[in-house]
């Protein structure tokens, strides 16, 4: 991804293997300031996902295949280490797809440089089938952050957004700031602005408003998990945003690449959804909300069912989600998923 630092445009990436230490761009930290997180063992690797020095599925799983990489490099009891890493966060699915590959492959080194450069390419045709949905002078919603941060490179819901803007379309994109972490106001708008793409932050619950004035033209969101019938899990507000498109008659796509989907589950009341410490909620910038006494619920992700999703945007192609098991069969025979 594009990086602006000093005045000076590089390319980066989000996540990276280098001198046996997993390199991380700290996301808690931007917009403000670019630091990098070096990760020296299995237990800094469950520290760096859980604290959301790195977050977005994709993202998640390369972070753990490098950590379990590092790890076996380090003589660490891996089966400690991967009960450690696995117990980060529970709802992404590439987190644990990422563990299953890794095992599957000795925890080599090689193994988990090809499963990043795997999910980076994958992430770019994304981008390329999304673009096809894609129109001149389109108005896009999205929602938390599914850009390069969230992946290696590309992202998802953005890679879209990154091909368009690059192949001349003018865009126009309305960034949910995706309460409580702030996750669109802080890196997506970021991202967007690395990339020239021009953007407004908006208030969660706006919007409903800018849809029902026709501004809208089509919402891209990423996932964390999707189960066999399209139920997804995203971040928490993402089943507003689908209903809101659903009855404004605004098509709603989810971007992910095939190591999101668990088609062991048949709908989405089977994903677990992480609860989060309530002070993100009450703690904004170290000033309390509410009353001193007060308490807060903090679920992180919500479940959109699959009625409110008019297609899947995935590095095979795009597909409804009554098609979904077309879409099985194309992973399972994909030898990089199995």
């Amino acid at each position: 991804m594009k990086v602006n630092i000093n005045g000076e445009s590089k390319a980066i990436l989000a996540v990276w293997f280098e001198e046996n230490q997993v390199k991380l761009i700290d996301q808690r930290k931007i917009p403000e300031t670019i630091e990098i997180y070096s990760a020296k063992n299995s237990d800094d690797i469950y520290y760096a996902i859980k604290n959301m020095v790195v977050r977005g599925a994709p993202a998640i799983g390369v972070t753990a295949a490098y950590g379990l990489a590092m790890a076996s490099k380090n003589m660490e009891d891996m089966e400690k280490a991967v009960k450690t890493i696995s117990s980060s966060r529970p709802t992404a699915y590439d987190l644990f797809k990422a563990i299953d590959f890794m095992k599957a492959n000795n925890f080599s080194e090689s193994a988990a440089r090809r499963y990043a450069l795997e999910i980076t390419e994958r992430s770019r045709k994304i981008g390329e089938y999304g673009n096809t949905l894609i129109q001149a002078n389109d108005h896009i919603l999205t929602h938390c952050n599914a850009g390069a941060l969230a992946v290696v490179d590309w992202g998802t819901a953005l890679a879209p957004m990154r091909i368009a803007h690059d192949s001349g379309k003018k865009i126009f994109v309305y960034v949910d700031e995706t309460r409580p972490r702030l996750q669109g106001a802080k890196l997506t708008a970021w991202e967007l602005q690395q990339e020239g793409i021009d953007y407004s932050i908006i208030a969660d619950n706006a919007a409903g408003y800018f849809m029902k004035n026709g501004d809208i033209n089509l919402a891209i969101v990423g996932a964390d998990r999707i189960a066999a019938n399209g139920d997804f899990a995203n971040k928490i507000g993402t089943y507003e945003k689908a209903v809101l498109a659903k009855v404004n008659n605004i098509p709603f796509y989810v971007a992910a690449p095939g190591s999101t989907f668990d088609f062991s589950l048949k709908t989405g009341e089977g994903i677990p959804i992480e609860e989060r410490d309530e002070n993100e909620v009450l703690m904004v910038n170290n000033s309390r909300l509410g009353p001193a006494e007060g308490h807060a619920k903090n679920p992180a992700f919500d479940v959109t069912p699959h009625e409110y999703v008019t297609a899947f945007i995935t590095e095979y192609g795009i597909f409804r989600p009554e098609e979904l098991r077309k879409l099985h069969s194309l992973i399972h025979e994909d030898l990089f998923m199995r």
